[in-house]
C-alpha cells in the first residue's frame, strides 16, 4: 500500500528475491554457503526489507559495506552473521565488538586496534582477511597474506572465521586475469594450509564468478547483482532465469499540446517536428532518474513507447505523448519494468545512460517510495 501522496515509487518484487536466491543455490554446491550482499540499501531495493525475505529464505551471511549498514540489519537480526567489507577507523571498533559484527581486515593497525579493544572487553572480534589478487582497491597483496593471515590467527582475541578476494574483471569476456586471480588466491590458502589454518570460509564468487566461474565457488558465495534480477553481462540476459525484482513507475501529472517548432526543457535542446503532446512526469534526476537520458530514455504509457524529450529536470520528465491515443492525466508510465507487453530493463536504461546496471538502481533517491509485493 503506497503511503506517500506523490505518484513516483519503486516497486520491489519479494517473490523475485526468493526466487533468484534459489537460483543461486542451484548453480553452487549443495555444501557451499551463500552471504548475500545487501550493500547500498540493498542496490536501492530496501535494505531491511530484502534482508528480512533473504533470513526467511535462510541465508547464511548478509555484507554490508559500513558499519552503519550493519547496525541496520542488526537491529533487526539478532543472530544473522553480519560481514562488514570496508575498512574501518577506530572509533568504529566498538561498535562491531557490540552489535558482533564480522570485519574486514587487511593492515596491522586495524587488526591490532581490534585486537586489543576486544581484550580489554574480554570478547573476540571475528574477522575475514580480505587478499587483493588484482582489484587494487582494499586488501593486503596476495604476495604478503600467507604471513599476515598467520599473524591474524595467533591473535588471541580475533577468531580468524574467513579471507576472501574480490575479481575485477569477471564481467570481461576475456576471462584469463580473473583464472589469474584464482589462482592467485589459491596459492594463498594452500600456504595457509600449510601453517595449519583450515576449515575457515574461502571465498571469491560474486555473481559473474557464481555464473561464469565453478571453480570460483569454494565454501562460500557472495552474489549481489543477480539477487535482485539483474545481470552482470548483457549477452547473458537470455541464458539465465533471474527475475528482475524492482519497477520505477510514476503517473502523468500535466499534459499539453505543442505545436511544430516547440522546444522543450533547459538548454532548448529539443524542439518539437510536428504537432504532438508532450506529458511531464514527476521524476527526474532528483529522484535517480539519469540526466543523460535526456533526448535518449524512454517509458511506458498505455503499453507504448513514449520518448523523453528535452532535458531530464530535478523533478520532472517530459515525454511525447502525441501518438498514443487516450493519453491522460493520471496515466501510468513505467521506465523500469513491464507494461502490458513491453518491457524496458534496468540493463537497457544503463545502457543509455552510458553507465551499469548497479548505478541506476542504488542511485533510485530516499525520496521514492518502495512499494513491496510478496
Amino acid at each position: 500500500m503506497q503511503k506517500k501522496l506523490r505518484p513516483t515509487y519503486a516497486e520491489v518484487d519479494l517473490s523475485s528475491i526468493k526466487h533468484n536466491l534459489a537460483l543461486v543455490k542451484e548453480k553452487i554446491r549443495p555444501k557451499t554457503k551463500v552471504l548475500v550482499v545487501v550493500k547500498a540499501e540493498a542496490y536501492g531495493h530496501g535494505l531491511l526489507k530484502v534482508s528480512e525475505k533473504l533470513v526467511g529464505c535462510g541465508v547464511d551471511y548478509l555484507g554490508a559495506a559500513s558499519v552503519d549498514e550493519a547496525i541496520n540489519i542488526r537491529t533487526k537480526f539478532k543472530d544473522t552473521p553480519i560481514l562488514v567489507f570496508s575498512p574501518i577507523l577506530p572509533n568504529e571498533i566498538d561498535a562491531i565488538l557490540k552489535y558482533n559484527l564480522t570485519q574486514t581486515i587487511a593492515n596491522d593497525e586495524l587488526a591490532q586496534g581490534l585486537q586489543d579493544r576486544a581484550r580489554q572487553k574480554k570478547k573476540r572480534a571475528k574477522v575475514h582477511i580480505k587478499v587483493d589478487t588484482g582489484m587494487g582497491r582494499i586488501g593486503v597483496w596476495h604476495t604478503q597474506a600467507a604471513d599476515f593471515i598467520k599473524r591474524i590467527n595467533q591473535q588471541s582475541n580475533l577468531e580468524l572465521e574467513g579471507i576472501y578476494t574480490h575479481f575485477s574483471s569477471a564481467d570481461e569476456e576475456n576471462s584469463k586475469f580473473t583464472h589469474d586471480q584464482l589462482g592467485f588466491f589459491e596459492a594463498v590458502v594452500k600456504k595457509i594450509e600449510s601453517f595449519g589454518i583450515k576449515d575457515i570460509y574461502t571465498h571469491a564468487a560474486n555473481s559473474m564468478g557464481i555464473i561464469g566461474f565453478e571453480r570460483a565457488h569454494l565454501n562460500l558465495v557472495r552474489p549481489g547483482l543477480m539477487i535482485y534480477g539483474l545481470h552482470p553481462r548483457v549477452d547473458l540476459m537470455k541464458g539465465l532465469n533471474l527475475k528482475p525484482a524492482l519497477s520505477l513507475k510514476t503517473k502523468i501529472v500535466f499534459i499539453k499540446e505543442a505545436e511544430a517548432g516547440r522546444s522543450i526543457s533547459y538548454g532548448r535542446t529539443y524542439k518539437t517536428a510536428s504537432n504532438t503532446k508532450i506529458a511531464t512526469l514527476p521524476i527526474g534526476y532528483g529522484d535517480g532518474y539519469p540526466r543523460t537520458l535526456s533526448n535518449k530514455g524512454y517509458c511506458l504509457i498505455r503499453g507504448k513507447k513514449a520518448p523523453v524529450v528535452g532535458i531530464v529536470c530535478m523533478d520532472h520528465t517530459m515525454v511525447d505523448v502525441g501518438h498514443i491515443p487516450g493519453v491522460k492525466l493520471g496515466d501510468e508510465a513505467v521506465l523500469i519494468g513491464t507494461q502490458e507487453n513491453l518491457t524496458i530493463t534496468a540493463e537497457e536504461v544503463a545502457a543509455l545512460a552510458n553507465t551499469i546496471p548497479y548505478e541506476i538502481v542504488t542511485r533510485i533517491a530516499p525520496r521514492v517510495e518502495r512499494v513491496y509485493k510478496c
